[in-house]
């Protein structure tokens, strides 16, 4: 279960470094082989290679109307596999799609990660905390 936010640097070739609080299990449960692919919101998802297989079966069944989400996920996915010293490549197409500079933002959601560019995940997290629908807050207790 991953979770929890990371303020990480793209270096110049476009590798980041995993945290070393999620290296050691994605080297010990998934010998460092990672899969990242496009999101619908314009950041970058990182998953664990099992998970990804699992959610790439998903999305190849659907139906023909979905064609361009599959194109998204599926056309955009690429497997990554973490160096010796713990980091990725992020490809620069990826990085070119999810606006990537240097400063990015790598956050658990549980199974998987997203990877936003830094001055995007700031916005965007006072926009997502403005649009709480009050219904799903009465759902839940703090």
């Amino acid at each position: 279960m991953f979770q929890g936010s990371s303020a990480l640097t793209l270096d110049a070739k476009g590798r980041m470094s995993i945290p070393a609080r999620y290296r050691d299990v994605l080297l010990a449960d998934e010998q460092g082989r990672l899969t990242l692919t496009r999101h619908l919101d314009g950041c970058l998802m990182l998953y664990p290679r099992s998970t990804w297989e699992v959610k790439r079966e998903q999305i190849a069944a659907l139906p023909a109307t979905a064609r361009g989400l599959q194109r998204l996920l599926l056309g955009s996915a690429q497997d990554v596999d973490m160096d010796g010293a713990g980091r990725i490549l992020v490809a620069p197409e990826l990085r070119q799609a999810a606006g990537l500079m240097r400063d990015v933002m790598l956050l658990g959601l549980g199974s998987n990660f997203e990877l936003w560019d830094r001055a995007q995940w700031e916005a965007r997290s006072l926009d997502d905390a403005n649009k709480v629908d009050p219904a799903i807050l009465a759902q839940f207790s703090f």
